[in-house]
C-alpha cells in the first residue's frame, strides 16, 4: 500500500509493540512513556503542560495519568498558584525505572532499524519529524 497515512499508523504500531516486548517487565506501557518521558526531562508539569507537549486528547491523557497514578508512576500535588490545577510529580518508582526504560525505547529502535545505515537511520528520522512538523501546521 501506498498510502503514508496506513503506513504510518503502520509503524507507529510496530513502534509500539517492539517497546512493550521489552517494557513490559520494567512497570510501564508504551502509551505511558512520552509522559514519562517529559517528567523525566522536567518534573512537576500539569496536565494542561503535558497536553501541550504531548499533543494528544484531553481523555486520553487523563485516562493515561490515572492509570499512571494507580501504578504508582505518579503523584499529584495541589498546584502551588492555582487551586484548580494540579503539578504531576514521578514517584521513586518512575525514578529508579529512567535508564532501564530508556535503554528499552533504544532496543525497540534498534530493532526496526535493523539493516539501516546510520545515514539512513538519521534522514528517516528527520524525515517523521517533518512530517510531525506538517501535520502540526494544517
Amino acid at each position: 500500500m501506498n498510502s503514508a497515512t496506513y503506513l504510518a499508523g503502520q509503524l507507529a504500531k510496530s513502534f509500539s509493540r517492539s517497546l512493550h516486548e521489552r517494557s513490559a517487565g520494567l512497570g510501564f506501557l508504551p502509551g505511558q512513556f512520552p509522559v514519562l518521558l517529559e517528567l523525566w526531562n522536567g518534573d512537576g508539569l500539569t496536565q494542561k503542560d503535558l497536553l501541550d507537549r504531548l499533543d494528544v486528547e484531553q481523555a486520553t491523557l487523563a485516562n493515561t495519568l490515572s492509570r499512571m497514578e494507580r501504578d504508582g508512576l505518579i503523584e499529584r500535588e495541589a498546584h502551588p498558584n492555582d487551586r484548580r490545577k494540579q503539578v504531576i510529580r514521578l514517584t521513586e518508582k518512575a525514578n529508579a525505572m529512567r535508564e532501564a526504560a530508556i535503554s528499552a525505547a533504544l532496543e525497540a529502535d534498534d530493532v526496526l532499524f535493523a539493516g539501516f545505515r546510520r545515514f539512513e537511520r538519521e534522514l528517516m528520522l528527520e524525515y517523521i519529524r517533518r512530517v510531525i512538523d506538517n501535520a502540526g501546521k494544517a
